[in-house]
Formats: structure tokens, sequence, C-alpha cells
């Protein structure tokens, strides 16, 4: 190195950056998922949704949004896409036209049961002990948490 510092104490290696770790992690891991929810006719933000409808449906479009940290702006295509396949149905509130929620439609809830298949296939495919997945889960939580604080406190 040409200003005499040691491969340890370089803060700018690559391989020493969590955004790098992190990005390719998630193409690697997302790279599964599109594997097994092809299939399913799901691209992996539309699986989100569904994991998210699966749980308490029907559901409010901005609570989706904000449970999936998702603007309205990427959100609204994933929505019509699923409601175009038949999976979900979108109605306005009667108390305020502006609240769209979204439902589950039958297909959507019969969906679920191939979906079942999803989180056990990841974890084979990826050969990591499942201990090692829940810190790494815990952690990425704890990571997402602060960056939201730190994403709030900016002026």
């Amino acid at each position: 190195m040409s200003d005499g510092a040691t491969i340890d104490e370089n803060p700018l290696l690559l391989e020493r950056q969590v955004c790098f770790a992190l990005a390719v992690a998630n193409r690697s891991v997302l790279k599964i998922y599109r594997r097994l929810l092809e299939p399913l006719g799901l691209t992996h933000p539309q699986y989100l949704v569904m994991l998210a409808l699966w749980e308490t449906s029907p559901r409010a479009v901005k609570e989706i949004g904000h449970v999936l940290q998702l603007d309205s702006a990427t959100l609204s295509p994933l929505l019509k896409r699923l409601e175009a396949a038949g999976l979900v149905v979108r109605s306005r509130r009667g108390d305020d036209e502006r609240n769209v929620d979204i439902a589950l439609t039958d297909a959507g809830r019969e969906l679920r049961t191939q979906a079942l298949d999803i989180p056990p296939a990841v974890v084979a495919a990826l050969g990591v002990d499942m201990s090692d997945l829940e810190e790494l889960h815990s952690v990425l939580t704890r990571v997402n948490a602060a960056a939201l604080r730190a994403e709030s406190a900016e002026p």
C-alpha cells in the first residue's frame, strides 16, 4: 500500500465494508428465493407482500408499506400485479375513500400451503446451521432498527 497502512488498518478495503457484505449476501440469497418462488408465480417482493397478508388479511396498504418498509410508489405496482394474478383484491374503505384495504382471495390463501415449503428449502439450499441463521436474523434486525433511528435523526 502506498500510504504505508497495513491491510488490517485500511478502512477502505472492499472486503471490510458492511455495505459490500450485505449487498453480496442479499444478491446471493435472493437468487435462491427467485428459483424457489418461480413455480409459485411470485417475485421476491410479491412474496414479502403475501407473507404480510398471510399474517393478517385484510390489511391497509399503508400498513403493508410500513411493515415492509416500502413506499407507495414501490408497493402499488406490486399490489396491482398480485391483483391481476388473482391473489388479492383491493377495496376502498367506506369510512375514508383514501384508505385502501388489501385482502387475500381464495387463490391467495391456497398459495400459502405451497409457500410453506419455501423457508425450509432456503435453509437447505444455504446449507447453514439454523442457529447461525437465527443469529444473523437477530443482528440484521438490530442493524435495521439502528439504521431507521439514524435516518429519522437526520435533519
